[in-house]
């Protein structure tokens, strides 16, 4: 999937939203939480819900690896059931991997080829060749981390140095890397002015934004300053949609939360004539 298909896609849902699959299994709810696969089950109610205002989801694997062999084995349902089932719709596996070659050709391989997703987030701190084996994949894309919004963002990606700061470096050396069709970035929506300065070095790139929900991003703040004419924004809720309700009615829920920001997504695009 390139730029102008994922710019399709959202035209058609009147959407921009990804879904963050970050399924802690002590909170998933106790009416799927006793079963054999568990997250799998409720992953696959949360997706046959949310599928019709959804554009990508993003399983965040850090909740499937430290499952051990059956949260692999959950990651690896998940991800299939959705190419399965929902084949446009894009996938991103929230690994935030970051090595040297030989070891990020093994991470792409695993997450491009044992496992089909579209794309996989990464951390850029070593440089090119920690990055170029993830875009030797065709119709494959990184997301790659530009500017976080946690407290710990301050250490090190505001750093200045001749009158530069870091994450403008990272943006204005990694887009020579790549192009607008297997590059993205991740932005974080608590932090959305910032947008601003990441849309005047990259401003034809996607932005991946987490933030909007439970960590208190604002969505209309995000589409202020990072929305460009081809939308160029993917918005991640995770929480707020997929741990919306703990009954047995949780993916109804999920399905009212999940329209609910397509409701307000098609608005703004409808506003900038994209739909």
């Amino acid at each position: 999937m390139n730029s102008v298909q994922l710019f399709d896609r959202i035209r058609e849902k009147k959407s921009f939203l990804c879904v963050g699959l970050d399924s802690d299994i002590a909170k998933i709810p106790t009416c799927v939480r006793e079963q054999k696969d568990s997250v799998f089950e409720f992953n696959r109610r949360i997706i046959d819900a949310t599928n019709q205002y959804a554009v990508a989801y993003k399983p965040n694997i850090a909740f499937y690896e430290s499952e051990g062999a059956r949260g692999w084995e959950w990651l690896e349902s998940t991800v299939r059931y959705i190419k399965d089932n929902y084949p446009d719709i894009f996938v991103i596996a929230d690994a935030k991997r970051g090595d040297i070659g030989n070891t990020s050709r093994m991470y792409a391989k695993a997450f491009f080829e044992n496992l089909p997703c579209d794309a996989i987030t990464v951390a850029p701190y070593m440089g090119q060749d920690s990055v170029s084996p993830f875009l030797s994949y065709k119709d494959k894309w990184i997301v790659l981390l530009a500017l976080t919004s946690n407290k710990g963002a301050d250490d090190f990606q505001y750093h200045n140095e001749d009158g530069i700061r870091l994450f403008e470096r990272v943006l204005s050396v990694s887009k020579k890397w790549g192009d607008i069709n297997n590059m993205m970035y991740v932005v974080g929506a608590t932090r959305a002015e910032m947008l601003r300065e990441i849309r005047r070095l990259v401003p034809e790139h996607f932005l991946l934004v987490p933030g909007i929900g439970a960590q208190g991003g604002s969505l209309a703040e995000v589409v202020k300053y990072g929305m460009n004419n081809k939308c160029g924004l993917l918005v991640n809720s995770s929480r707020n949609i997929i741990f919306a309700d703990d009954s047995d009615k949780f993916d109804l829920a999920a399905k009212e939360k999940a329209a609910e920001l397509q409701r307000e997504m098609g608005q703004y695009l409808a506003e900038k004539n994209m739909v």
